[in-house]
């Protein structure tokens, strides 16, 4: 995963609005939808979403800049506390840990009881000498988590009709995961033993967690979706009909006269699966008047403004 500045297109000094000004426009762009020919359009698009969400949340983004966690958002390992290292190696017993304490003197006994109490009694005691000491630790009758968790984000329309996606590995392997229909953010996906191995165990098992990027039209909302559709003024005021994207193929809705911004019309069934049925899309409208200055359509408004002069504000006191 690349550096998610790099992703967007931003410098590390940029200010939230630019951040999400760039997304939007990337993710425009890249979006599978208006890609269909390129094989590789999902791969962008979900990685536009997943530098999003680091640089997108505040917190996030510190967590990033401070190298707390890497560009898939997955913490980095900080060391162990008071300034101690750790190191392993394959045994033919299992794997061989050794952990050093930061410094020597009170204490360092009930270091030692501690880690004897969690490893069963496995510690084979210190070594003599120096400022610090260190134990060590044979695991071999010790359970061994060979599991591997990875992260994949996928865009709304792969989590509801599902599809293939390539997952890289820590490790460097590529897997050609298949997503199923209706996944939700934050299930989980098991291949069993595509995880790590060791000597003398099983090999473990790949899970892989599905976050759903943020669509840049939707919003999710249970099993609803929810959309904010831009209308003309000619329109809100006369009517007619107007096309509404869907995560299937776009529908005409009916927009009433004199429909005010801000008015939610519901399309049923045309939401996320749920049990027992689909959930339903809201569309919003949205008056956008047209880019520049418009003497015409000033003079009209002035005109309208003398002749109906009324307060929308009148109940607010």
């Amino acid at each position: 995963m690349r550096d998610p500045y790099e992703v967007l297109g931003v410098p590390r000094s940029a200010n939230a609005a630019a951040i999400k000004s760039a997304y939007r426009k990337l993710a425009k762009k890249h979006h599978p939808d208006s890609n269909k020919n390129d094989p590789k359009a999902a791969e962008r698009f979900a990685e536009i979403n997943t530098a999003n969400e680091i640089l997108g949340d505040e917190d996030k983004r510190k967590q990033f800049d401070r190298g707390e966690i890497d560009a898939e958002g997955k913490p980095r390992f900080q060391g162990f506390p008071g300034g101690g290292g750790a190191r392993g190696r394959a045994g033919p017993g299992g794997f061989e840990y050794s952990f050093r304490s930061g410094g020597g003197g009170p204490g360092g006994g009930a270091f030692e009881d501690i880690l004897n109490s969690m490893f069963g009694g496995a510690a084979r005691g210190a070594r003599p000498g120096g400022g610090g000491s260190q134990f060590e630790f044979d695991t071999g009758g010790v359970g061994v988590d060979l599991d591997l968790n990875v992260a994949m984000t996928v865009s709304l329309e792969e989590a509801v009709h599902g599809g293939d996606k390539r997952v890289r590995l820590p490790t460097g392997k590529e897997l050609n995961v298949k997503i199923p229909a209706g996944v939700a953010s934050g299930q989980q996906i098991r291949l069993k033993g595509q995880g790590e191995t060791a000597p003398g165990h099983p090999p473990g098992d790949l899970l892989i967690t599905v976050t759903i990027a943020p669509h840049p039209f939707f919003k999710v909302d249970g099993a609803d979706l929810r959309i904010d559709l831009p209308v003309t003024l000619y329109e809100a005021v006369l009517g007619g009909k107007v096309r509404v994207p869907t995560l299937g193929n776009a529908v005409e809705l009916t927009i009433p006269k004199n429909t005010s911004s801000g008015r939610t019309f519901r399309l049923k069934g045309k939401g996320l699966p749920k049990s027992g049925g689909t959930g339903d899309l809201f569309v919003t409208t949205r008056i956008m008047l047209p880019d520049g200055n418009d003497a015409e359509l000033e003079a009209l408004m002035q005109k309208w403004r003398d002749q109906h002069p009324y307060n929308p504000r009148s109940g607010l006191g």
